[in-house]
């Protein structure tokens, strides 16, 4: 019966990552949810909770670069190796003078223990209600029965606007590509 009942739970979790994996590749807009911001418009404010219960307001970021990803789930292969990669490019960013954060609508309690779990030091900002994926178009529903942050990466200024969008990230490699068009970006305004 114990087996019955793991194999009953791998199956729930192979499923649960296919429907995660649907709705991360999923680039149709659903009339229901509002278009992400573009280039040249100002980011949509935010006041989330990080992995450890600080606030954090978007205001905070003014005056520095800022890479805001969403991702869609916690402790999921994709969204594990683009966390990774970030964590492992930061000092890249640091030196640009640039902050990464991401975003999820799981909870403060799953940002924790994935921050922790992959040594991510950098914030991830628990997005509970959904205001905020929402309000970046990013919002987006798993076969009606759930919703999720689609996986998209906004490049903020340092006045608060949208530098860069990509609407359709492929986590490997992510990283890279977003430190060299930061740089080009911030040659570009020099």
């Amino acid at each position: 019966m114990a087996k019955r009942q793991s194999t009953g739970r791998s199956a729930l979790g192979a499923l649960f990552l296919v429907l995660i994996g649907l709705a991360a590749t999923q680039i149709a807009h659903s009339a229901e949810f509002p278009a992400a911001p573009q280039a040249g418009m100002t980011a949509p404010a935010f006041r989330l909770q990080d992995q450890v219960g600080a606030w954090h307001d978007s205001n905070e970021y003014r005056g520095k670069w800022l890479v805001l990803y969403f991702y869609p789930k916690d402790d999921t292969p994709g969204c594990t190796t683009q966390a990774c990669e970030f964590r492992d490019n930061l000092f890249a960013f640091n030196k640009l003078g640039a902050v990464v954060v991401g975003i999820s609508v799981d909870d403060v309690a799953s940002h924790k223990q994935f921050s922790e779990e992959h040594s991510l030091p950098f914030t991830l900002l628990a997005d509970s209600t959904k205001e905020t994926a929402k309000a970046y178009g990013v919002l987006r529903s798993v076969l009606g029965l759930m919703e999720i942050a689609s996986r998209e990466t906004f490049i903020i200024d340092p006045q608060g606007r949208i530098a860069k969008h990509y609407p359709a990230v492929d986590p490997k490699g992510h990283s890279q590509a977003v430190l060299k068009d930061l740089r080009a970006l911030q040659q570009a305004k020099s």
